[in-house]
């Protein structure tokens, strides 16, 4: 025999906050239990429209054990001690247990969600730190606990009065019953509305979800939100997320040191939701998702999939690699967003003026009227093989280069740009400029002053324009690589082969790119570098499948310790019960 994993889901472990409010579940537990929209997942129909995201979790223990084998030894630990805490202060603080308690009742799947608002909880309680580097795990602003078994959630109010653990308070909102805690530290709130039990961590969100309840906006109502979340929906799936954009964007703006008016923000914000499907596998987890615009958006996707041919021209060593089907529409959607986009860091103005003072072109006019056609670029390691032939050339001391293709749309644009480039590089920097040979193939050469810099540039097969920037890496893509990077079996595993035909595709090799110090990169802050080091390696894929909606497969591959049934129990006050065991 081999004892019970104890990370129980976090979704589940929150739960008991139920229980920890002494929630009064009584014979209102029995009534109908129709109050969802048709196809809308279970308790969307509760969760107010405005709510920032929401999300459903599978309550599957056999899904909750996978969790544990991925990542490090130091990950999980992680994971494993802020869960522990949870557990400690949401159930066994409060003479509770959840396979006991809430298991027995609960339905398949429970609606999480975070509200993003004044009205949110914070982050730690009173007087408490988290020493634990792990975001993620954080407090609901929202719980909705489906009732899948009325007699024994009637259980609970029975040993809810017996308890003599927490303190409760009663009010009433719009004919509704509440239940407040009265702890030091705690602010939940528990109602029962016809077949949920809903707990907030805000008396304001109870409100908010009994207005939804009486006739308010729900999520459920959101233009788009049902049929295209069962666009991803999948039987297998562990979590199903929804990013409502419109109240991200507001969100991001009110933080941000821009000064932005709300009318500028929603007029010219046409996404309306992001969702995705999570699944569970063995050697990672993939994300399905879907991006959808508003019903009334001047704006529509240009439907332009391309499966870009690039990629198949990188050598199998490519570390990182981004495509995409047109490069000057790519640019122009940055432009025409930027303006009253938040998250935009530099405005397109202050990057043009940038290209325009350091490499003497002129975007509009130089650059995007041939830029119209696929694009890829790419980090490579540079290694002895790469090394390009004249002995003027000084040493390297970069451990890798970038790599950039683009199918041009107009060759003599390029070229005249490429000329421009070299005057600039020759005159204003004092670069060696040389037309060489390289592999029996013209290219064009700069060779820095300073020694550890160099690129090169020139033609492929098929009006293919590249440049190569940084170590000497032109070799391993001049005319063509002797083995591909699309043939290699991480990226044929990890790159989703659908949506198919797509718009775009991203590798990234995050083993030997960010989680090793050879290719001289910048350092991560230490608690990013912690959670990065649990990943192999990640995929991307999408495609616009419609003038307004586009779709994405993302599979991030894991580190993997031990299989779920062999996860070692962290220490913790959490009493060993014979029920908590398995074969």
């Amino acid at each position: 025999m081999v004892k019970k994993n104890k990370l129980l889901p976090r979704l589940a472990l929150t739960t008991v906050v139920v229980l920890i409010s002494g929630s009064v579940i009584a014979y209102s537990l029995f009534v109908q239990r129709n109050l969802w929209l048709e196809n809308a997942p279970v308790g969307a129909k509760l969760v107010p429209q405005d709510t920032l995201i929401t999300a459903s979790v599978s309550t599957d223990p056999g899904k909750w054990r996978q969790l544990p084998q991925y990542g490090t030894p130091t990950t999980q630990a992680a994971l494993m001690k802020q869960l522990a805490q949870l557990e400690k202060s949401l159930l066994t603080d409060n003479g509770y247990d959840y396979q006991k308690d809430i298991q027995p009742w609960v339905g398949e799947t429970v609606m999480i969600a975070y509200r993003g608002d004044s009205t949110s909880a914070p982050e730690t309680e009173p007087g408490q730190t988290s020493s634990v580097g792990l975001p993620f795990i954080k407090l609901p602003d929202l719980i909705l606990l489906p009732i899948d078994n009325p007699a024994q959630a009637r259980q609970i109010w029975d040993k809810t009065k017996s308890q003599k653990v927490t303190q409760f308070g009663e009010r009433s909102y719009r004919g509704v019953q509440i239940r407040q805690t009265q702890k030091e530290g705690q602010n939940y709130s528990v109602a029962v509305l016809e077949s949920f039990v809903v707990v907030t961590s805000n008396p304001q969100t109870m409100n908010q979800v009994i207005d939804t309840y009486k006739g308010a906006a729900s999520v459920a109502a959101t233009p788009g939100y049902i049929e295209n979340l069962a666009k991803i929906d999948t039987a297998q799936g562990f979590a199903q997320v929804y990013l409502n954009l419109p109240v991200f964007t507001a969100t991001a703006a009110a933080n941000s040191t821009r000064e932005l008016l709300p009318e500028q923000i929603a007029e010219s914000q046409p996404q309306q939701g992001l969702a995705t499907t999570l699944s569970l596998e063995s050697d990672g987890i993939r994300f399905r998702g879907i991006s959808w615009l508003k019903p009334n958006s001047q704006n529509t996707y240009p439907v332009e999939n391309t499966s870009s041919r690039l990629p198949r021209r990188l050598p199998a060593n490519t570390r990182l690699m981004l495509s995409g089907s047109n490069l000057a529409q790519l640019w122009n959607s940055y432009a025409q967003n930027a303006p009253s986009n938040p998250l935009i860091p530099i405005p397109p103005a202050n990057l043009s003026a940038g290209v325009q003072t350091i490499l003497g072109l002129n975007v509009q006019e130089d650059l995007l009227p041939w830029m119209a056609g696929e694009w890829v670029i790419a980090l490579i390691p540079a290694t002895e093989d790469l090394l390009i032939p004249p002995e003027n050339q000084p040493p390297t001391t970069l451990g890798a280069g970038v790599a950039l293709m683009i199918l041009s749309s107009d060759r003599a644009g390029t070229e005249k740009a490429f000329q421009q480039l070299d005057q600039v590089m020759e005159t204003r920097y004092q670069f060696t400029v040389e037309n060489t040979q390289l592999n029996s193939q013209p290219v064009v050469q700069w060779i820095s002053p300073l020694g550890g810099v160099t690129a090169t540039h020139g033609w492929l097969e098929g009006n293919i324009a590249f440049l190569t920037f940084g170590a000497p890496i032109a070799n391993a893509i001049v005319p063509q690589p002797q083995a591909p990077l699309t043939q290699t079996p991480l990226f044929q595993q990890i790159v989703p082969t659908k949506p198919s035909p797509h718009n775009g595709q991203v590798f990234i090799e995050v083993e030997r790119t960010l989680n090793q110090d050879n290719l001289n990169l910048p350092q991560l802050p230490p608690q990013l570098n912690e959670m990065i080091q649990a990943i192999r390696a990640i995929g991307f894929t999408s495609a616009v499948e419609d003038q307004n909606y586009t779709r994405f497969d993302l599979f991030v591959k894991l580190k993997t310790i031990l299989p779920s049934n062999q996860v070692p129990v962290p220490p913790s006050p959490i009493p060993k019960n014979p029920e908590n065991r398995y074969d």
